[in-house]
């Protein structure tokens, strides 16, 4: 299926603000957002939740490890290279980012923890095996982040699907980084 790419001048105009305040941050609007900007609530549902996420207890680097690992479950080639991009602007080591594109385990067993947790409840549909839960508990982790996890799956799922619906094409600015399942 495929949806229009709204310029900021011909999305809705209850996306307009949306996509101009991300212009002016990013310097562009990304495709999916161009997308998403065909159903306002959407993209305000989107950017709004990605704005909690940051305000939760998990941080840049366990954020980007949950969203990358969902989207890689998800086979996510668009958020792929975007979350790729954006690790790499937050200064989350590559051998981090390596492992979750390559389908590998993060050497650090903390960060393998999340890593795992998150892929597994993209993979089951919410229903991770309880020795997944064990090490991310044993590690340090607590309910509250389970929660926090799937806090970020559920953005992720928002942006997966849409990309995968809307056959979204990745951004000039992402192509370096490209991924393919």
């Amino acid at each position: 299926m495929i949806y229009p790419a709204n310029t900021i001048e011909t999305a809705p105009l209850a996306a307009r603000p949306i996509l101009t305040n991300t212009k002016a941050a990013m310097g562009f609007v990304p495709n999916l957002f161009a997308v998403m900007s065909n159903a306002p609530a959407v993209l305000e549902g989107y950017t709004t939740l990605a704005k909690i996420l940051e305000s939760s207890t998990l941080n840049a680097t366990e954020r980007q490890i949950v969203l990358l690992a969902s989207s890689y479950e998800n086979g996510c080639e668009y958020c792929m290279a975007v979350h790729t991009t954006l690790a790499g602007m937050q200064k989350v080591p590559s051998d981090i980012v390596n492992a979750i594109r390559d389908g590998q385990k993060i050497a650090n067993r903390k960060y393998e923890a999340i890593r795992s947790l998150a892929a597994s409840i993209t993979s089951t549909r919410g229903w991770p095996n309880n020795a997944t839960l064990v090490e991310f508990y044993e590690v340090g982790y607590g309910p509250q982040q389970v929660l926090e996890v799937i806090l970020g799956i559920g953005l992720k799922t928002i942006s997966n699907y849409t990309a995968h619906l809307a056959d979204t094409k990745l951004d000039d600015a992402f192509q370096a980084v490209a991924w393919k399942r």
